[in-house]
């Protein structure tokens, strides 16, 4: 299963981008991030069947592997893309949000949405190798 952030504006170069990057190198399944304007833009068609996420403060909160349990569950299904969208500074449309079949937060904070990148880079590393049963991931 393809995991692809999409996000609008640009990262640049910095502390976010290198950690962004960082992950994104370890991740062994088949992984994109496509940025988008802050405003308009489109992202190519989904591949079919997928899954939209939504990275929205009101989303639900989930333990690192709960995430590990439902991308597994997707790939189980037969889902090819899981797809996760992050919004500019001021969030997601409200037609971004719609889209999405399911809403996740990193906690009760708002956070930046450059650190937001950074933080589903990780937990997009964590949940594979939750899955691979990979010791990365241990319980403390």
């Amino acid at each position: 299963m393809k995991l692809h952030i999409v996000a609008r504006g640009r990262i640049g170069r910095g502390p976010e981008a290198d950690l962004v990057a960082r992950y994104a190198k370890r991740i062994v399944w088949p992984f994109a991030i496509t940025e988008l304007p802050e405003t308009g833009g489109k992202v190519v068609d989904l591949i079919a069947p997928a899954r939209i996420v939504a990275l929205d403060e009101t989303g639900e909160q989930l333990s690192s592997t709960a995430f590990a349990k439902l991308l597994e569950g997707w790939r189980d299904e037969g889902i090819r893309e899981a797809r996760f969208l992050i919004g500019a500074a001021d969030g997601l449309t409200e037609a971004e949000r719609n889209s999405a079949d399911r809403k996740i937060a990193f906690g009760a904070s708002t956070w930046p949405h450059l650190m937001v990148r950074a933080l589903l880079a990780e937990q997009l590393y964590r949940a594979t190798t939750i899955i691979a049963g990979h010791p990365y991931h241990r319980k403390g």
